[in-house]
């Protein structure tokens, strides 16, 4: 079959493709444990956003992060739907190829000692560490792709430093090159700015904000309002599992509602596109 290479018909099928949502959800509620970690959530996600869903510990946040990644499933309700690209079935390996993920947690799993750019590679397969029965050709495929995404991350010096012997900052580099090998149009970010001291977090917010300026979608899952870089354009609200609010950042965040969300009294400044409450 020929495929059109023309420059329009390009431009409408990627317009076409970016109109699908990243996530639908409709009246989801999801359990953990005997709890009910989100309670009839209705959010759309459209596909190059920028957002930050905030909320306090114990809010549902990496709960709703992790029912994207099909790690927690929502309960089978008459009227609840959940879409992700368009879809509700997924393969998980297929779907986490089509989104980049950072978390704080992810290399606390690993069992042993792994290289940057094995980290990196691996994230072609699916898993933690290149599989011990991977295709030598497949891997040698990808090389390429993680030194790139390690030269993007001004990370290439780590490619062959054990990731557990980095400092916190270091290792961060490392799993956002590892999200962006595979040049994913949505990064989920789940509290990765935790552990950093303040000068990783700076560096990791200015990281964020070169890769939003590049046209890198944006979820990013924190309960720091310094995390909420000036890029990000809508915030949603998480508390108990529910929806606290949804909009335009500077209507979300307020001092009211900033008391409101995390329980406490406090005064909310803003600097150079930046929010504190304290």
């Amino acid at each position: 079959m020929e495929i059109s290479t023309d420059p329009e018909t390009a431009s409408i099928a990627t317009s076409h493709a970016r109109q699908v949502p990243l996530l639908e959800m409709q009246q989801v509620t999801v359990m953990r444990g005997e709890r009910r970690a989100l309670e009839k959530l209705d959010v759309c996600i459209a596909q190059g956003e920028h957002l930050a869903i905030l909320g306090p510990n114990g809010s549902g946040k990496s709960t709703l992060i992790r029912t994207l990644t099909r790690e927690c499933y929502p309960l089978a309700e008459p009227g609840s739907r959940l879409r992700l690209l368009g879809r509700e079935r997924w393969n998980v390996f297929e779907l986490r190829r089509a989104l980049g993920i950072v978390n704080a947690e992810l290399l606390h799993g690993c069992t042993r000692p792994l290289t940057g750019r094995e980290v990196v590679i691996s994230a072609f397969f699916s898993s933690l560490g290149v599989p011990m029965d991977a295709d030598a050709d497949e891997v040698a495929r990808h090389e390429a792709a993680a030194e790139a995404a390690l030269e993007r991350m001004e990370a290439r010096h780590l490619a062959g430093r054990l990731v557990h012997e980095m400092s916190a900052g270091e290792s961060r580099r490392v799993l956002l090159a590892r999200a962006l090998a595979h040049q994913p149009g949505t990064l989920l970010l789940d509290e990765a700015s935790n552990s950093l001291d303040l000068r990783a977090q700076h560096e990791l917010r200015e990281i964020l904000r070169r890769l939003a300026q590049e046209g890198v979608g944006l979820v990013l899952v924190t309960h720091h309002l310094p995390d909420i870089i000036p890029e990000i354009e809508r915030v949603i609200l998480l508390r108990n599992g529910r929806i606290a609010g949804d909009g335009p950042k500077r209507a979300m965040l307020t001092q009211a509602r900033m008391r409101d969300l995390f329980g406490m009294e406090g005064e909310l400044l803003e600097r150079d596109g930046y929010y504190y409450f304290l």
